[in-house]
């Protein structure tokens, strides 16, 4: 089972919800060759609950996951850090709302919970918990104490780093990881379709529930595959992402320019692609 550990449902935080965006997003996560994905939603991005309430409505659950068009949804969240950084954690549906809701007080810059404070709380919920892109430049993860970083259930390989310097993040999180005897499983970080499949966890066997997550990650049954193209990806990935981004900014309907280019909806246009 190919998986990315660390996905987003939005093109940005501040911008709103929009049903058709995720649904490009999830349609071109098959396309990409996934089988699931964690949904790792920043947990002060606008419309939270609209968006884990789409992903409910719109999937059918098996086990934790929600089943949605031939992908699996797991649902997480990434929550920053005091000391700067990002926690990933993933959980049964009813653990991530209930815990973002609680985490509301502690949205904004300057408020952010301590490590000790989060996991703490975390402690509370069946969650996994994952050190997102821990080398990046802004985190501080790998300077936490001893006791904290050993709380941790995985590292984030992260495709963003891996493409800007596959080697520097490659052996930084590994040399972390056998420290903490901890398994290390990638995510795209992508925010937008282009950069799926840059990097994949791909698992030996198939599985719906975090349990059996959980034991599948420990025993290390799975391989890590970075596309060979992965730093192309990324790069324009980034293009797309400032483009939209520019498009809304200018009061334009990014989803509209991306998702219908001739004024056709996007099943139509997904049906046109199928048929080649």
């Amino acid at each position: 089972m190919n998986m990315d550990f660390h996905t987003h449902g939005k093109l940005a935080k501040y911008l709103p919800f929009s049903a058709e965006y995720t649904d490009w997003l999830l349609s071109e996560a098959v396309g990409a060759g996934l089988d699931a994905i964690c949904l790792t939603e920043h947990f002060n991005t606008q419309q939270f609950d609209t968006l884990y309430g789409y992903i409910a409505a719109r999937g059918i659950r098996q086990g934790d996951a929600y089943l949605i068009d031939g992908l699996k949804v797991f649902p997480g969240m990434e929550t920053d850090i005091a000391e700067g950084g990002h926690l990933l954690s993933i959980g049964p549906m009813e653990a991530i709302l209930e815990l973002n809701h609680r985490l509301e007080p502690y949205k904004a810059k300057g408020h952010f919970l301590t490590a000790a404070e989060l996991f703490e709380l975390f402690d509370e919920y069946p969650v996994i918990v994952g050190a997102g892109h821990p080398f990046r430049e802004e985190s501080h993860i790998p300077e936490l104490p001893s006791e904290l970083l050993q709380r941790f259930d995985f590292l984030d390989l992260n495709g963003k780093d891996v493409a800007a310097d596959r080697q520097r993040t490659e052996m930084l999180t590994r040399s972390l990881a056998q420290k903490l005897q901890k398994p290390v499983v990638a995510g795209s970080d992508t925010h937008q379709a282009v950069q799926y499949g840059c990097i994949r966890t791909c698992f030996e066997k198939d599985f719906d529930t975090f349990s059996e997550l959980r034991q599948e990650m420990l025993a290390q049954h799975y391989t890590i595959q970075v596309h060979q193209e992965a730093a192309f990806k990324v790069r324009m990935a980034g293009l797309l992402k400032r483009s939209l981004k520019e498009i809304h900014a200018l009061g334009g309907d990014y989803v509209s320019v991306l998702l219908r280019p001739n004024g056709e909806s996007p099943a139509v246009l997904k049906a046109k692609r199928q048929a080649g």
